[in-house]
């Protein structure tokens, strides 16, 4: 069922939703009704969806709706059009702020910690001003900065119900997952054996800028550590993975992995010696019309152990799933023959880390490993990187959660308009002096080279 949500000024202003849900993954957004009874306008749909056809003069009615509702929050309006033009998912989130009740599922996942931070802030003036917020989360950080009141439910089923000012993270956590979870990084001191990875002079053209996204940037990733990229997004993170992968050309530079000079080698050369847990899991990391079990050999069909001239082995695969849905925790409705699409992100992440992982690469390069997953799968992938390690893999890691770069990493790279301007040990600094250098107010006079 399609209607215009246009009639008027005045008309757009006084509609009560009485109940909607915002459905955000990696920056696409969906608008829909979902409760079996919706009141719009006044009148009652039952047991429909209703998408809503976007009038130019619509577009021009929520900017401007959305103009009113940024000063009045102290946001910046000087990219009002841009925002509504692009969906700027997060953006548009906080200029809804009509309703008398809100549901906001798994939005943070794809923002950064500033607009996080701007969001939180928005929910309290909401609740402040009488709204109610049904807030669904499992970042711990975010549940105790905002909420009044928790009720945390597991596999399916309500575990109950504590006041926010009654408990803490490590009492929460232990109720999502149902046993004490360990929520801060053990492992040993790294002992760095050889170079695995050696980047010098690396340069990676922007798409939508004229000067590099990635300037001539040199480090080293040992075996047996885990080396951090840190940096607020859209620093260049992404495009230094997707040239050190394959995915995108370098202008500049060159690339070592494992004695081999890869800066120009077709991405199948490059996955002989890493394997790759990609930033987008939809675009990089699954087929999503495959099954499950498709995804896992995605890169390993054309071994003796799944194939056989030229037809796969569809038993060994299955076999070789299910064994890798049991390690790794890996929920779905049908077990390996389920589509992918069907599958909700976070099993869809541990999908791709069981799948890499179980490789056996020297080089490991992880994307934001952890995000979509909850505290106990977090765990279990914080270990398994770390053991990795500890078996003398080279970990390359790039990670928006600043808990998770002081934890996990050995040696911290941060990276600020392309560049590396900081090289930081993790036992001797802490996260308001990494947040000068990810801000560009404080870099180290080496510059570019991190050794």
């Amino acid at each position: 069922m399609s209607r215009k949500l246009h009639d008027s000024k005045s008309d757009f202003r006084n509609r009560n939703i009485l109940a909607f849900c915002l459905f955000v993954m990696l920056g696409i957004l969906t608008i829909a009704c979902v409760t079996k009874t919706v009141i719009l306008n006044g009148n009652t749909i039952e047991n429909q969806i209703v998408s809503y056809n976007v009038t130019s003069a619509f577009r021009q009615d929520l900017i401007d709706y959305t103009s009113d509702t940024f000063i009045k929050n102290g946001l910046n309006t000087s990219n009002i059009d841009d925002i509504i033009t692009q969906n700027r998912t997060e953006d548009i989130i906080k200029s809804f702020s009509a309703g008398q009740f809100k549901s906001k599922v798994g939005y943070t996942s794809a923002s950064s910690k500033q607009e996080i931070d701007e969001l939180m802030q928005i929910m309290k003036n909401l609740t402040a001003e009488g709204k109610s917020i049904l807030f669904i989360s499992h970042k711990l950080n975010e549940i105790m900065a905002v909420s009044n009141r928790v009720t945390v439910l597991r596999k399916g089923k309500y575990v109950g119900t504590v006041e926010t000012k009654d408990t803490d993270k490590q009492a929460l956590s232990n109720m999502m997952v149902g046993r004490p979870v360990q929520l801060q990084v053990s492992k040993e001191p790294a002992q760095p054996g050889e170079v695995v990875l050696d980047v010098k002079g690396l340069r990676v053209p922007s798409k939508t800028h004229k000067k590099d996204a990635v300037q001539d940037i040199s480090f080293q990733v040992r075996a047996g550590e885990i080396v951090c990229i840190a940096g607020i997004d859209g620093n260049g993170q992404s495009e230094l993975i997707f040239g050190l992968t394959g995915l995108e050309k370098c202008s500049a530079g060159s690339i070592n992995l494992c004695g081999e000079e890869i800066s120009h080698s077709a991405i199948r050369k490059r996955l002989k010696h890493l394997s790759h847990i990609p930033e987008d899991r939809h675009k990089h990391g699954l087929v999503l019309d495959f099954t499950l079990e498709q995804n896992m050999v995605l890169q390993r069909f054309r071994e003796t152990r799944f194939e056989k001239a030229g037809f796969l082995k569809k038993d060994a695969i299955r076999e070789y799933a299910n064994v890798l849905i049991e390690q790794y925790d890996v929920r779905s409705g049908q077990g390996p023959v389920t589509i992918a699409r069907s599958m909700s992100g976070g099993n869809q992440q541990k999908a791709i880390i069981a799948r890499e992982l179980d490789r056996d690469k020297p080089l490991i390069i992880a994307v934001q490993p952890t995000r979509g997953l909850d505290v106990g799968a977090i765990e279990y992938i914080h270990k398994q990187l770390v053991a990795e390690r500890d078996k003398g893999k080279a970990v390359l890691l790039v990670s928006l959660e600043l808990d998770e770069v002081m934890s996990l990493s050995d040696r911290i790279l941060v990276l600020y308009d392309g560049q590396i301007v900081g090289q930081l040990d993790p036992k001797q600094t802490n996260i308001q002096e990494l947040g000068l250098y990810m801000s560009g107010a404080k870099r180290d006079e080496e510059g570019g080279d991190a050794i």
